[in-house]
């Protein structure tokens, strides 16, 4: 079955890319790096509390079911039992799952102290069980991740694995896209160097990488406009795409959007700020609002706030906060423009 993916996909490729083109994905993969703190909250119920395992997979089909969403990224056990529900039948929503994990993504484990130290790779999704019987169930695509730490010996182990997961996806048919993170520990470096950084490790760590192994698009840290613009401009055979980061404000989640399309990227994957939402699917409404051009980042606000005001829900912040820009990337392109 052809998928929304697929064809947005096809015309970016292609040359025909519009805003009505640019993809959002949905990471619901948190627990392949936290544990019970990784399904997000009920704010349905009075206080809020935290959702059962059950209940992030009813919200996941919710999305699924609004369809609006074009690739939802879980974990394979997650995966497992979306199937069972038959939660993809019939839908065009690409589904696909976490290839691997770098340990600086476990920092949400209560207690833990991984993130002191530079990430190192680490995998064990199986990739032959999770393609078998797709496309009925499974998937074929697969989001593996990377960070770069300016240390020679953790630099090439990441590599190597990086090698050895392309060739298990080979051997398996199985596609994947490239995740490339910031460095996870302090490497002396500001902000617009980590930009330069992590877009020559992006180019290097791909040039040995045949086509046929090459991935379907990049998924990277938004470290603002000129870093965005540079990576785009370099290689229009790559298709860029954005990771949402923290949860941040609201206005946070719409000027990421609104900024990353505007810059060239053609995919926002957002995971903490769709899966904290008091209100996950008018947020994603509004996200596509924003990526058409058919709202601003700040109005996008109000009307969030209206809906959760017509929803009975407390909001986290005062609208007023809300409307604000707490991410310093952010605000290099506003205070531009203004």
């Amino acid at each position: 079955m052809v998928t929304r993916l697929d064809r947005k996909l096809a015309n970016i490729r292609a040359g025909f890319y519009k805003p009505t083109d640019f993809i959002i994905a949905d990471a619901k993969d948190s627990d392949v790096g936290a544990g019970v703190t990784a399904t997000g909250f009920d704010y349905s119920v009075k206080p809020p509390r935290r959702r059962s395992r059950q209940e992030f997979i009813a919200q996941i089909e919710a999305i699924i079911k609004q369809d609006i969403v074009d690739l939802m990224l879980v974990s394979q056990s997650n995966l497992d039992l979306l199937d069972e529900r038959g939660a993809f039948f019939g839908s065009e929503m690409k589904p696909a799952i976490r290839g691997n994990l770098e340990t600086m993504c476990w920092g949400a484990v209560r207690h833990g102290t991984y993130t002191q130290k530079p990430s190192v790779p680490f995998r064990d999704t199986n990739l032959s069980r999770a393609i078998a019987g797709y496309p009925a169930r499974g998937t074929d695509l697969a989001l593996y991740s990377v960070s770069f730490s300016n240390d020679l010996e953790l630099d090439i182990r990441t590599l190597n694995a990086f090698a050895e997961f392309r060739a298990e996806a080979a051997r398996t048919n199985f596609k994947y896209f490239y995740e490339v993170f910031n460095p996870s520990v302090e490497i002396g470096l500001n902000r617009e160097q980590i930009g330069e950084f992590v877009n020559d490790h992006i180019i290097k760590s791909l040039a040995s990488v045949p086509k046929a192994e090459r991935p379907l698009f990049l998924k990277t840290p938004y470290n603002g406009p000129k870093a965005l613009e540079e990576l785009v401009n370099f290689d229009s055979e790559l298709i860029v795409g954005v990771l949402g980061g923290g949860a941040g404000t609201t206005r946070d989640t719409f000027e990421l959007v609104a900024q990353s399309e505007r810059y060239g990227a053609r995919l926002a994957l957002f995971g903490r700020k769709i899966n904290l939402a008091e209100a996950p699917l008018h947020l994603i409404v509004l996200m596509r609002a924003v990526a058409d051009g058919t709202i601003g980042p700040e109005e996008a606000v109000r009307a969030y706030h209206g809906e959760l005001q017509k929803l009975g829900l407390t909001p986290n912040r005062p609208l007023a906060d809300d409307r604000v820009i707490t991410e310093d990337v952010l605000t290099v392109a506003t205070a531009k423009a203004a």
